[in-house]
């Protein structure tokens, strides 16, 4: 049985099944052992209706867990309603899946570890092995979502923006362990945009597409490669074009947000033939319209980068007096002007603190290596 299929049918079954009377959380946990038990025992025949088979395995595991609990009178009382075997009904309550997994009574990581179980199907040993935790840590991680989430109704109204922003970290959280959440990120973000009828969730996709282009370029050999010296012949020029196709369409619609601007910054990196050819002064009104939506200490520190290529180094360094130096990577952006104002000392010294701070061994060992590179000609000096 196809996997991917499976797990794209999770959402709108396990809506079925609290409609059915099963609250969210047993709901969630009958999908699951479905979803397990379906992928251990391959079938003698062909399944025509994924989705029917997923509810009818769901349902049965959902009594099941019903039967092997106290028999109080109230469960016995649901068990007396099961509905009676026929058509399953064509209702899709995935966007509501969606909103209550981002609910404000949670934290953004207990809805980035519900949004993978619940609407992308991982099972918790994958989502625990993608973020380097014990089984049991997720699992208590996910089981305390669900308490939290008790007595919210499936269709109760939603805020897509949560949804966009935690589908935004679950993209950003990157690549480890087994799972490739980056690309779990951009399937659950494409059937967002399947379902609904927003610019902004296009932009989110389209920037997705146009950053996951990049990744066989990011890291060859073991090293982080920055994107001035990708080879750009490794972007996956189908998402690229994808991406771009996607952004045009949603800015089309003249409601720009700041997923939107995010994603033509990315798409003119993604025209660019080379590094040289980008853009920059483009990218650098970008950056406005971004600030536009928020001052955000992280997109004033992309500008100021955007305008040390448009204007030269020092006005680059500039722009960054208006970046706090407790901001990510505001050491390494400043090490890099340095570098390219002729400033070797200042280059070499900020270089070494940037990897100090880095957050990532990959991250800090190029930067390690950017310090190192620079030091012969610290000596001379």
């Amino acid at each position: 049985m196809d996997a991917t299929a499976l797990r794209r049918a999770i959402p709108e079954v396990v809506g079925i099944l609290v409609r059915r009377g099963a609250d969210f959380a047993s709901a969630e946990d009958a999908v699951q052992t479905a979803l397990v038990r379906t992928l251990e025992r391959p079938l003698l025949e062909e399944v025509r209706d994924i989705r029917a088979w997923l509810v009818t395995v769901a349902w049965r595991a959902f009594l099941d867990q019903m039967r092997s609990e106290a028999a109080r009178t109230a469960r016995e009382e649901r068990l007396a309603r099961e509905p009676e075997v026929g058509p399953v009904p064509q209702r899709d309550d995935t966007l509501g899946l969606y909103f209550l997994c981002t609910h404000p009574i949670l934290t953004s990581t207990s809805a980035i570890a519900l949004t993978l179980r619940a609407v992308a199907g991982l099972t918790t040993r994958q989502i625990a092995d993608a973020f380097l935790v014990p089984e049991a840590t997720m699992a208590q991680r996910i089981s305390r979502a669900k308490q939290r989430l008790a007595g919210i109704p499936l269709d109760q109204p939603g805020d897509l923006s949560r949804v966009l922003r935690v589908l935004y970290l679950l993209f950003n959280e990157g690549y480890s362990g087994g799972v490739d959440i980056a690309s779990e990120a951009v399937r659950v973000t494409r059937q967002l945009a399947a379902l609904t009828d927003e610019p902004e969730v296009a932009g989110l996709l389209a920037l997705m597409l146009l950053h996951h282009a990049r990744q066989p370029a990011r890291v060859v050999g073991g090293r982080l490669i920055p994107l001035s010296e990708q080879d750009r012949a490794l972007w996956d020029v189908d998402a690229n074009t994808e991406g771009v196709a996607i952004l045009q369409s949603a800015l089309a619609r003249d409601r720009l947000g700041q997923y939107q601007a995010q994603a033509a910054i990315a798409a003119l990196h993604a025209d660019a033939a080379t590094a040289a050819e980008t853009d920059w002064v483009q990218i650098v009104e970008w950056y406005d319209e971004l600030l536009a939506f928020g001052d955000s200490p992280v997109i004033r520190l992309g500008r100021a980068v955007a305008i040390g290529e448009a204007d030269g180094p020092h006005a680059g360094l500039a722009a960054l007096e208006l970046v706090g130096d407790d901001v990510p990577r505001y050491h390494a952006a400043l090490a890099y002007l340095h570098e390219r104002a002729g400033e070797v000392h200042a280059a070499a010294a900020e270089y070494a603190d940037a990897a100090r701070r880095a957050t990532s061994v990959l991250e800090q060992q190029h930067l390690l290596r950017q310090a190192e590179r620079l030091r012969p000609s610290h000596d001379l000096d």
